[in-house]
């Protein structure tokens, strides 16, 4: 995908210390930055302060963004990688246990399939989450998602593939136990 000349302008703008052109690139980031980060995280707060903080990161380091790449697959990449920060310390597996999963009395299958949906994926592997969260709630190409977990397309392909197999054996074992 090609990057229009406006942003290649407004990237340039930013690196030499521009906020406002910074503003306009990150603005329509921050709702997908948000949902990869509640995705991950499960966490509405988490999720808020861990997009507060990549942008505080991108902003710092928006030199680094390489000559003709695009801000979004950088940006959510240091989303991904403020998300795994977050989870690997220590106060996140308490505070985790501290909110117990709410029981669900009503019958609404939609609401129990996405109850399920959201415990099997809080059960699996950071990558196979980060994944599944890239394609299925952003929406991202292959070729974006394959940049913001710095891997080729194919591999990308092959991890989606299998992350989602995961993904339905771990449903229909949960289908398995009601």
């Amino acid at each position: 995908m090609a990057i229009s000349q406006a942003t290649l302008t407004l990237v340039q703008a930013a690196k030499q210390g521009d906020d406002a052109a910074f503003e306009l690139l990150l603005e329509p980031l921050l709702d997908p930055a948000y949902r990869l980060a509640n995705g991950m995280l499960h966490d509405h707060h988490a999720a808020e302060d861990v997009v507060q903080e990549s942008a505080i990161k991108a902003w710092r380091k928006i030199s680094r963004l390489r000559e003709g790449s695009e801000m979004r697959p950088w940006f959510f990449g240091i989303v991904a990688n403020e998300c795994r920060s977050a989870m690997r310390t220590r106060w996140w597996s308490v505070i985790r246990t501290m909110f117990p999963d709410s029981s669900v009395e009503a019958e609404d299958e939609a609401v129990i399939e996405g109850l399920e949906l959201r415990r099997a994926l809080r059960r699996m592997p950071e990558s196979k989450r980060l994944i599944l969260v890239l394609h299925w709630y952003l929406d991202l190409p292959l070729d974006e998602i394959a940049a913001v977990m710095g891997m080729s397309l194919h591999a990308a392909e092959s991890r989606l593939v299998r992350a989602t197999r995961d993904l339905k054996l771990r449903m229909e074992a949960g289908r398995g136990r009601r």
